[in-house]
């Protein structure tokens, strides 16, 4: 239920595309980056390059463009090799302001050097990285995570190349980034950090004549690309005309694809890994079955609110029999987010963006499944609207395990405070919530269901323990003086930045 209206951020989406006959290719990036328009709403931004770079960047979503407007679109941004960028804000102010500044991609010169930049993730050490930046260049001022790793990418280093640069990045950077850009001579590239916390993938046009990379499969699926591979925690790559150029410079045995991804943010018709989203979201919605057998024998009926909880739904409405009710259903073109309204306007959005069928509740006894449950207010909304529309019982199932802490790596639930979970167990949070159950998937069902190791995961928020030691520290640390009394002022992660 969080998904509809405290619309959870998740810091981005990516998109670049080198054409190697000198065609244009910004509607190739247009819509790899329209199919991703999930992964970041506030903003979006395009840069192409033709021996020159050219930029346009915009607040909100995507904007269609009409026929009778591509041609001035093309001019506007022509070029065989362009990038783009979808974002949310999980790190730096969020007024609009500094919203409209720090819209990716970016563009960044030194000397003779310029890179275009887009990136999807977060960086934990960004105190430190800020101080280092400031030992070579005194008057830098920090706006934002990207500007972080574009000044490493251009500092000189003693082989001078950018593959050396990479690798510092690698090696310096403390967080998730998953990075694609393009250099001053036109060079597609992407890289991924040595833990692969956020997906990247790279693909090709079935003639081989367009390469592209994309933060999820559905950006090369729109263009009728053929996905090449994912890119590896800690590889290079860079695009040529026979596909990709694969350099592997930082080897980690510890791998971690954030696990929210499956339950939450790639559209389930991306691949992660060996198996599409939907399918492992499937296979929530039967682990469910398997997990609460005596509460499933108390339902009546299955609802999902749509997206994230459709499949899971269907997973459980397979395996159970239990009618799966399609009386839960989106608005279509209601696209405004919650999170931007006046807190009294919030908890109306619910009724303009989820219509539910409600004579079909009436006497039920109500499943519920849904994504997650991050802060809970929404879904003591939503538990209240349901027993309006005359549910007996209302038992939630959310296909993630409850969060407990907060996430480092560019999901915008940055403190302990925010998370219901953290305090609360699931009889609890019913209580809180006004369910008569709240079912969570074990952590065990996720992890089997997508078909992963567990230590090829990254379940910081659901276990406290984090894929890198700056997180963890800083985790440790607010968790002890948050269990003590001490009320968190802000993001984790940027407490320390001046």
């Amino acid at each position: 239920m969080e998904n509809m209206l405290e619309q959870l951020k998740e810091a981005c989406g990516v998109f670049g595309a080198k054409n190697f006959e000198n065609k244009p290719v910004f509607p190739c990036v247009y819509w790899g980056l329209r199919a991703q328009n999930h992964r970041g709403h506030q903003s979006h931004g395009f840069i192409t390059f033709n021996g020159t770079f050219h930029s346009h960047k915009e607040l909100d979503l995507i904007p269609k463009i009409n026929k009778d407007k591509i041609q001035e679109w093309l001019t506007k941004l022509p070029g065989h090799t362009g990038l783009g960028h979808v974002r949310y804000t999980t790190s730096g102010a969020s007024d609009r302001q500094s919203l409209v500044k720090s819209t990716q991609p970016i563009l960044e010169k030194r000397g003779e050097k310029q890179i275009a930049l887009a990136f999807n993730g977060n960086i934990v050490n960004t105190p430190e990285i800020i101080k280092k930046i400031r030992e070579e260049q005194p008057t830098f001022q920090f706006n934002y995570d990207a500007e972080l790793i574009s000044r490493k990418l251009l500092r000189k280093e003693k082989d001078g190349d950018l593959a050396s640069s990479v690798k510092t990045c690698m090696k310096e950077i403390e967080g998730a980034f998953s990075v694609a850009g393009i250099t001053e001579k036109g060079d597609l590239f992407a890289f991924r950090d040595p833990h692969g916390i956020r997906p990247l993938c790279c693909g090709c046009s079935r003639d081989r004549k367009t390469c592209a990379v994309s933060s999820e499969t559905v950006g090369l699926d729109i263009n009728s690309f053929e996905l090449d591979f994912e890119v590896n925690p800690g590889e290079f790559v860079v695009s040529s005309k026979d596909g990709f150029n694969r350099q592997q410079l930082v080897n980690n045995e510890k791998r971690a694809l954030c696990a929210f991804e499956f339950a939450y943010f790639a559209r389930p018709d991306s691949r992660l890994g060996d198996k599409y989203v939907y399918e492992v979201r499937e296979q929530f919605g039967r682990n469910f079955a398997w997990e609460y057998p005596e509460t499933t024998t108390k339902v009546d009926m299955i609802i999902s609110m749509p997206e994230t909880g459709n499949d899971a739904a269907y997973g459980y409405h397979e395996l159970t029999g239990i009618r799966w009710e399609r009386a839960s259903r989106r608005h279509r073109y209601v696209a405004e987010r919650a999170f931007i309204l006046l807190p009294d306007e919030r908890f109306s959005t619910i009724d303009r963006k989820i219509n539910i069928v409600d004579h079909k509740l009436a006497g039920k006894n109500v499943a519920v499944v849904d994504d997650s449950i991050v802060r809970g207010d929404t879904t003591k909304v939503v538990v209240e609207k349901l027993r309006k529309m005359g549910a007996n019982k209302v038992y939630l199932f959310i296909t993630f395990p409850r969060i407990i802490a907060p996430c480092f790596y560019g999901v915008d639930m940055a403190t302990y405070r925010e998370l219901i979970g953290s305090k609360h167990e699931a009889e609890e949070i019913a209580e809180m919530v006004g369910a008569d159950a709240v079912n969570f998937q074990s952590a065990e069902g996720l992890i089997e269901a997508t078909g992963m190791n567990r230590e090829d995961l990254c379940l910081g928020c659901i276990t406290g323990k984090y894929p890198t030691p700056m997180a963890q520290k800083l985790a440790d640390e607010m968790k002890e003086r948050f269990e003590n009394g001490y009320n968190e002022k802000g993001r984790i992660y940027e407490a320390a930045i001046d």
